[in-house]
């Protein structure tokens, strides 16, 4: 599998939800991997989280913010969208698909 770093590509890791939310707060990311479950906050609140802090800056800046999931996500879609996700990877991350989201992202 390619690494971010073969890829050319810097990334932060956050430990959990919660911490997702304070480090976008910090610097704007523009494309964030949201694991759905996470410990203390899950996937979908932090979103929902970051879409608020996003609109309460009143700033153009906005995230891609793609699913992570080792589930079907198909149960899940409507609600990720409703949370301002957009798109969806399911886990293990495959290259070619990771390649391509980066591709579309930026």
């Amino acid at each position: 599998m390619l690494t971010f770093k073969h890829m050319g590509v810097q990334c932060d890791i956050a430990s959990n939800g919660q911490e997702a939310v304070a480090m976008y707060q910090q610097k704007l990311y523009d494309l964030i991997l949201m694991d759905m479950q996470m410990p203390v906050m899950d996937g979908i609140e932090a979103t929902c989280q970051i879409r608020a802090f996003e609109k309460g800056i009143e700033s153009t800046h906005r995230a891609f913010i793609v699913a992570l999931t080792a589930n079907d996500i198909s149960d899940k879609r409507e609600t990720c969208l409703e949370a301002g996700m957009d798109n969806f990877l399911e886990k293990p991350l495959q290259d070619n698909l990771l390649l391509e989201l980066f591709s579309r992202s930026y």
